[in-house]
């Protein structure tokens, strides 16, 4: 950090005018920052339901009579499924590795947190692979049992709505693991010690008195894994669930209705306002619950013998189904096919396009967020932190309703530089945003602020606010704190949001399959591409080369998810931070 020295005279508080000047400059650049994500974020929206108004009658009859009933349905049960198996296997892994201590603990409770980086698509079609009646398993199943056909037996039914709820919940439960996991290794044992000492056994202590201590981190996270499974098109298509985003998708692009799609996109959003709700009415503005006068933490009690290695193998089974079985296939057939074919030159092609557009999305993205938790922290004005939080809510919008949402601002901004250019040369330039790369940045850049504003605000909230006022009194203006403390002091916090926001725009599909340019593929859509035309095993490098950047946030997670003292209980916001990325 460069060091402060001491100008040649300070002057009394409200006379140094130049100084005030300049004050006043950097406060409105970063408030004409803040404004500009905010406004960013909220035109897709208001773009969104401009369109949806734009459509007649037939169009609303028809959405409303033949694609929202069974859209709405079909989400509203996978939702509820989703929810039922994340909290089964979040809350119960996060209870066992920290109320009970059983062979290879340690390694479980990291390595549950490994299915965030498998996306729930590849998943999705890595099992059906594995479990079709030409798969491997159904395969060796007949050859034991001494079947010749798929017609003499009965096996369970991968693309069907079960199967979807099983393979999303397997993926997703790690939002609920890693908050309940950072509650519940808060909460003071003189509470759970009573408990056990009036009589109440293992069952009881957890469900009247951990698990409501913990209701506001499981609230968050059930969200963050419910929003997910909205914004889901490639696992939910690919298992034959017709939810809202697979409606959205179908009605623009098959049937041409760009009106129809906002239509549904409306109701779409508005189911994220009430997880969202929701979410913050369970929590009740908490962010964690417990006393924070350094109780005594939980010490896990010994599990001996069968009941230990029941809790590894429970522990280990939501690890092998949403982590360990679908890399291995991936590896498996990604060296095959390289060895006998060398890498393909589509996929060559689909990562340069997915490092070019992640990459240039980050730098956008990592800016534009600094830019946003400067100004909330140095613009200490209510409508800035109004302002911040808008900037954020672009992470709540699934993909499928934030490109229908951005094509009319695109669109408009290519009509009217179209109009200056033609006035000028009299030649059309055609469009400039619809339709290209830029489209998928300004996506990426709208959807993934959040992570940015939000990481890089929570690292300029540990600096203390004392260094600011002895900056200030030393001379330095604004500027000079920001660029001299506080953006070296954040760097950690720059760094991760920047590799976060990378891995997300390099794993996203949604938004970049209906906004991509024709003929460009990332890895993501070619994979959705290969996988729509049964070929999924021809890219099984791609899905392993986007494994393989979701580990290394993972990795991340791993470390904030360790057990946290109570002193240290703002590991819990920094868990459901990062899981939300």
């Amino acid at each position: 950090m460069t060091a402060l020295t001491p100008s040649k005279a300070v002057p009394a508080p409200g006379t140094d005018r130049p100084g005030r000047r300049a004050s006043d400059r950097a406060g409105r650049i970063l408030l004409a920052g803040a404004w500009t994500a905010a406004a960013i974020v909220a035109a897709p929206v208001l773009a969104l339901l401009i369109i949806a108004l734009g459509g007649d009658a037939s169009t609303a009859r028809h959405v409303g009579v033949n694609v929202l009933p069974r859209a709405l349905l079909d989400t509203g049960v996978l939702l509820a499924g989703v929810a039922v198996v994340t909290s089964l296997l979040g809350v119960g892994a996060a209870w066992l590795v920290t109320a009970y201590r059983f062979p290879l603990r340690d390694l479980m409770a990291a390595a549950l947190v490994l299915p965030l980086a498998v996306p729930t698509y590849i998943v999705a079609y890595v099992y059906v692979e594995l479990l079709e009646p030409l798969g491997p398993v159904q395969t060796a199943f007949r050859a034991m049992a001494g079947y010749r056909m798929k017609a003499e037996y009965w096996f369970p039914e991968v693309r069907s709505m079960p199967g979807a709820i099983l393979i999303l919940g397997a993926v997703l439960y790690p939002y609920v693991y890693l908050t309940a996991r950072a509650l519940f290794a808060v909460q003071s044992a003189n509470l759970l010690e009573a408990a056990r000492t009036l009589g109440a056994g293992p069952w009881e202590t957890f469900r009247t008195i951990a698990l409501p201590l913990a209701r506001p981190a499981l609230a968050l996270g059930l969200s963050l894994a419910l929003l997910e499974t909205l914004n889901d098109i490639g696992a939910s298509e690919y298992l034959g669930v017709r939810t809202l985003t697979v409606s959205i998708y179908a009605t623009w692009l098959n049937r041409g209705s760009l009106p129809g799609a906002a239509q549904i996109a409306c109701v779409m959003l508005a189911i994220v306002v009430a997880i969202l709700w929701m979410e913050a009415r369970a929590r009740g503005g908490r962010s964690f619950t417990g006393s924070m006068k350094r109780p005594r933490p939980v010490s896990p009690l010994p599990l001996p013998g069968a009941a230990g290695w029941a809790a590894t193998a429970l522990c280990a089974l939501p690890i092998i189904v949403g982590f360990l079985a679908p890399v291995a296939f991936l590896a498996r057939e990604a060296i095959a096919r390289t060895l006998r074919a060398g890498i393909p030159d589509e996929i060559a092609a689909a990562l340069g396009a997915s490092l070019v557009l992640a990459g240039t999305a980050t730098v956008i993205v990592v800016a534009l967020g600094a830019l946003v938790a400067a100004a909330v922290r140095l613009v200490r004005r209510p409508t800035v932190a109004l302002l911040g939080r808008i900037a954020a809510l672009g992470y709540a919008l699934p993909g499928t309703v934030l490109a229908v949402g951005l094509l009319w601002p695109l669109a408009a901004v290519d009509n009217v530089v179209a109009d200056a250019w033609r006035g000028v040369t009299g030649v059309s330039p055609g469009l400039i945003l619809t339709g290209s790369g830029a489209a998928v940045v300004i996506a990426y850049a709208i959807r993934f602020l959040g992570i940015a504003s939000g990481g890089i605000e929570s690292g300029m909230s540990r600096i203390s606010r004392h260094i600011d006022d002895a900056a200030r009194t030393l001379g330095r203006r604004p500027g000079g704190v920001l660029r001299e403390i506080h953006l070296p002091l954040a760097r950690p916090a720059l760094v991760s949001a920047a590799l976060l926001v990378f891995v997300d725009a390099m794993k996203e599909l949604p938004a970049t399959l209906l906004l991509r340019p024709l003929n460009v593929d990332t890895l993501a859509t070619l994979l959705y591409a290969q996988a729509s035309r049964g070929a999924f095993e021809e890219g099984a490098l791609a899905a392993l080369a986007i494994v393989v950047a979701g580990i290394v946030p993972v990795v991340a997670l791993m470390r904030v998810s360790s057990p946290a003292t109570p002193p240290e209980a703002a590991a819990v916001e920094d868990a459901a931070g990062l899981a939300r990325a």
